[in-house]
C-alpha cells in the first residue's frame, strides 16, 4: 500500500464572537481536511488548522507524501524535522502568537496531519480502530469539558450565512452560569472550564465563585486567562479561588513564561495554597517539560495532538508525564468530528490523561460538520471510541464542498484576533500582557 495522491480542502467553519485575552473571534474560524488517497483504494483523513499558512505547509510535503508508504511515519518525521528551524527555549511558547500560527511548530503541525490520515488510512486496511494500532486504549471513553467563553451577541457567520445565537451574550456571572447549565444539560460535561482574561479580575472571580454554587464541589473548575495577569494578580486570584480551583481543578497560564509561573506557585505554596497550574501556553513542546518540572511551574501539561505532533508524540508526553509525576489534559482549538475523534483516540491512549479534554465543539453547528451522520454524539460528557476502523468517520464530500465554498468567499486566510478586537469592539484594542 502506498499513498498516491494527498488532496487538501481549506474550509471555513461559523464561529461565534468569542472573547480570550488574544482578542475576539472572526465570524469564521479556518480548518483544512486532509485525505490521503492509497494504491489500495482507500483514503485515510485528518483535521487540521486552516488559512494560507497551514496549507503552504502541507503543500511543501506533497512530493514526498505522494509515492510514500503509510506505514513508514518514522522516516516521514525525519524528513519533516529535517527542513525545520529547530526551536528552542520559549521560542514555541503560544504566548503571543495563537494555535496554527506559530511558524516554529509548522513541522510539528504538518506531521501530525499527515500521521494521523495515515493511521486512518491503515486502520481502515487492517479493520482496526485507530488507537489499536499506537499500542491500544486504556479508556473506551474520553470524557471532555464544559468549555466556556464571555462572549458578544451572535451566532457568527456573515450576510445570508448569519446563524442562530445558541448562548447569546455572554458577559456577566450570570450569562456564564446560564450558559454552563445550556452546555451541561446538553452534553453532559463533568467539569467545567472558564476562558478568562476578557473582563477584570474581580469580575472572573466572580464568574467562577458563581459556578461553583450553582454546580457544587462535585464539578471541578478550571480558568484560563491566557498570560493576561501579573505575577501579582495571578497569586490574588488564585488565593481568591483557592477553595474553587483546587478541587480536582487548576488555574491555566494566569501569567506570561515557566518562570513568572514558577513564582506564582512558590508565592501560592508559602500560603498553604497547593491550587496546580495548567499550561498550553508556556509549554508547548518536549523542551519545556524538563523546564516546567525543575521550576515547579507547571503541574499539569495540555496537550494537543494538531501542534504537539501527533498521536505519537502524544504518548511519549504520556510517558513523560508519568515519569515526572505531571498530570495531563488536553487544548482544543475551534474544530469539527474529525479533529474531535483525532482528540479522542489521542486521549485514549495516554494514561497520564486524567483531566477532561477541552473541546470547542459545542460553539460550532451541525451546519458545517464535514462528517457522515452528523455531529459526533456525547454520552454523559464523553466521547466513546466506536467500534469502527481508523478513527471511526467518514466525509460528506457534499459538506466539505459547502466548507470550501464558504472558504474562497472569505476576505481573510489566517487567524488574527487582534484584528478583529479593532474591527468590532475597540478600534484601538492592542494586546497587552499583562493587562491586568
Amino acid at each position: 500500500m502506498k499513498i498516491k495522491q494527498l488532496k487538501l480542502h481549506p474550509i471555513a467553519v461559523a464561529d461565534g464572537p468569542l472573547r480570550s485575552s488574544y482578542g475576539l473571534h472572526a465570524p469564521y474560524a479556518l480548518r483544512t481536511i486532509v485525505e490521503v488517497v492509497t494504491t489500495d483504494g482507500i483514503t485515510g483523513i485528518s483535521e487540521t488548522y486552516g488559512g494560507d499558512g497551514p496549507v503552504a505547509a502541507l503543500e511543501s510535503v506533497r512530493s514526498r507524501v505522494e509515492g510514500m508508504d503509510p506505514f513508514q511515519l518514522t522516516a516521514f518525521r525525519q524528513y519533516i524535522n529535517a527542513q525545520a528551524v529547530e526551536a528552542a527555549g520559549g521560542a514555541r511558547s503560544q504566548t503571543w502568537l495563537v494555535p496554527g500560527e506559530n511558524p516554529l511548530d509548522t513541522h510539528a503541525r504538518t506531521f501530525a496531519a499527515i500521521e494521523v490520515a495515515c493511521l486512518d488510512a491503515i486502520g481502515k486496511a487492517l479493520g482496526r480502530p485507530l488507537c489499536d494500532l499506537v499500542g491500544g486504549r486504556c479508556r473506551d471513553r474520553v470524557p471532555y469539558s464544559a468549555y466556556l467563553f464571555y462572549k458578544h451577541a451572535g451566532g457568527g457567520g456573515m450576510g445570508d450565512d448569519v446563524r442562530e445565537d445558541e448562548y447569546g451574550e455572554i458577559l456577566t456571572p450570570e450569562a456564564v452560569v446560564r450558559s454552563c447549565k445550556q452546555m451541561v444539560a446538553q452534553y453532559g460535561f463533568k467539569e467545567i472550564k472558564l476562558k478568562g482574561g476578557v473582563l477584570p479580575p474581580e469580575e472572573e472571580i466572580a464568574a467562577i465563585r458563581a459556578l461553583r454554587q450553582e454546580f457544587g464541589p462535585k464539578y471541578p473548575l478550571r480558568i484560563d486567562p491566557n498570560c493576561a495577569w501579573s505575577i501579582d494578580t495571578s497569586v490574588h486570584v488564585g488565593e481568591s479561588l483557592k477553595g474553587e480551583l483546587s478541587d480536582g481543578g487548576y488555574l491555566e497560564d494566569p501569567c506570561a513564561a515557566i518562570e513568572g509561573m514558577a513564582e506564582v506557585r512558590r508565592r501560592l505554596l508559602a500560603n498553604g495554597n497547593d491550587t496546580p497550574l495548567a499550561s498550553n501556553v508556556a509549554t508547548t513542546c518536549f523542551a519545556h517539560v524538563p523546564v516546567a518540572k525543575e521550576t515547579d511551574g507547571v503541574q499539569i501539561i495540555l496537550s494537543d495532538p494538531h501542534y504537539w505532533g501527533g498521536i505519537g508524540a502524544q504518548q511519549k508526553l504520556s510517558d513523560l508525564c508519568e515519569v515526572l509525576g505531571l498530570g495531563m489534559s488536553m487544548h482544543s482549538n475551534n474544530h469539527l468530528g474529525v479533529s474531535l475523534m483525532t482528540m479522542t483516540h489521542a486521549a485514549a491512549v495516554c494514561p497520564a490523561l486524567t483531566y477532561a479534554c477541552d473541546t470547542h465543539y459545542p460553539w460550532q453547528t451541525s451546519v458545517d460538520e464535514v462528517i457522515v451522520g452528523g455531529r459526533v454524539q456525547f454520552e454523559k460528557g464523553c466521547v466513546v471510541i466506536p467500534d469502527k476502523p481508523g478513527l471511526g468517520v467518514e466525509l460528506d464530500y457534499d459538506q466539505v464542498a459547502r466548507g470550501e465554498e464558504r472558504y474562497k468567499k472569505l476576505p481573510y486566510r489566517k487567524r488574527d484576533d487582534e484584528a478583529e478586537m479593532c474591527k468590532h469592539v475597540d478600534p484601538n484594542w492592542k494586546r497587552i500582557l499583562p493587562r491586568w
